[in-house]
């Protein structure tokens, strides 16, 4: 529903500098087309690079109000916030921004578009797209991904919010700079408003999560011949007792490469120190063995190589950290983001 040319504010309040702020910060990084303002009160007039280190010419503004005259089309929640919910002062400038004439899309929990206060504010041509919805049409899955004659890689994650997506992009970037084709599927809210499709897997009920999940490989790899990729935007870890995500991406897409993404130095799940992550190389075996059951090729997918997060590093220990997992796993390692994907990209083609 969001077109790549369509002029984006983003409403970021307090998100910029904080971890709530993660969608909107990734539309920051990697939407291609126009973001002409982000509203966020507490760093209004200071630069986009001095507060996130994204070098991007886009103004900070106070409020909804202070954004009109850079003429935006659409206001996107940029922020996730725990339990989805809208803040007031988000809700304000949802509504000052439908008065306005714009277009909303957000990926929370509390849709917009059933809002009592803020749904009949809307003016036409002007649209709500709430995107954390179940699709239509669920089925179960049945292992038809496999069918595909791409690759297709799925990112997993040693725990929540390490830079799956991230990694995807960095990949499909360097596969065009190779002139492979790449396409990408977003299974999160920032990867959908990012790509413009895919599903938003904590949606979808159990028991249709896989089949979601087939349906939007299926639809992303059509005419994608052998020498294309197909990236799917991991989510949550195996690791994590809270997470049930793995699995139905792992049967939804029937990968055929496996990329391991995690916190360089990180020991326990963020936010349960009682929780350890298992050594990298027995979490690895763990999820190529569960990758090569409920397949109807018999393929064995395995790990290619690991992606890793140094962003909290200064530059010397973040090579380290690199050359360590790399000596750990004997799998091909870089911080994608920092280092740029080709290594990874390499040794997934290879």
């Amino acid at each position: 529903m969001l077109r790549a040319d369509q002029r984006l504010v983003l409403l970021q309040h307090g998100g910029l500098a904080d971890l709530s702020g993660k969608t909107g910060l990734a539309m920051l990084r990697y939407r291609r087309g126009p973001i002409v303002a982000v509203v966020d009160p507490a760093h209004a007039g200071r630069s986009l690079a001095e507060v996130t280190g994204i070098e991007r010419p886009v103004p900070v503004v106070a409020s909804l109000a202070a954004a009109l005259p850079f003429e935006p089309e659409v206001a996107v929640v940029g922020l996730a916030p725990s339990g989805g919910r809208l803040a007031p002062e988000v809700r304000a400038d949802l509504a000052a921004a439908l008065a306005a004439g714009l277009s909303v899309a957000s990926g929370l929990h509390s849709r917009v578009g059933d809002d009592p206060d803020l749904a009949p504010l809307r003016r036409d041509p002007a649209w709500i797209w709430d995107l954390r919805r179940e699709p239509p049409a669920l089925a179960v899955a049945s292992g038809r991904a496999a069918g595909l004659p791409c690759r297709r890689l799925l990112a997993v994650g040693t725990d929540m919010a390490v830079g799956k997506m991230s990694a995807c992009l960095e990949l499909a970037a360097a596969a065009g700079r190779q002139g492979v084709e790449a396409r990408f599927v977003g299974t999160g809210q920032a990867g959908i408003l990012i790509s413009g499709s895919g599903v938003a897997l904590d949606a979808v009920r159990v028991d249709y999560a896989a089949g979601a999940v087939e349906a939007a490989v299926l639809e992303a790899g059509a005419g994608l011949g052998s020498g294309g990729l197909l990236l799917v935007e991991g989510q949550g870890s195996l690791a994590h007792p809270g997470s049930s995500a793995t699995l139905p991406l792992l049967r939804g897409s029937q990968p055929t490469h496996l990329l391991l993404v995690h916190r360089a130095g990180q020991r326990h799940l963020k936010g349960l120190p009682h929780l350890p992550i298992p050594p990298l190389e027995e979490l690895i075996a763990a999820v190529e063995a569960l990758a090569a059951l409920g397949r109807p090729d018999g393929l064995r997918p395995r790990v290619r190589a690991v992606a890793l997060n140094t962003a909290h590093l200064d530059a010397g220990r973040a090579l380290a950290a690199v050359a360590e997992t790399a000596a750990t796993t004997g799998l091909a390692c870089a911080d994608p983001v920092r280092q740029g994907a080709e290594a990874l990209l390499e040794a997934v083609l290879g």
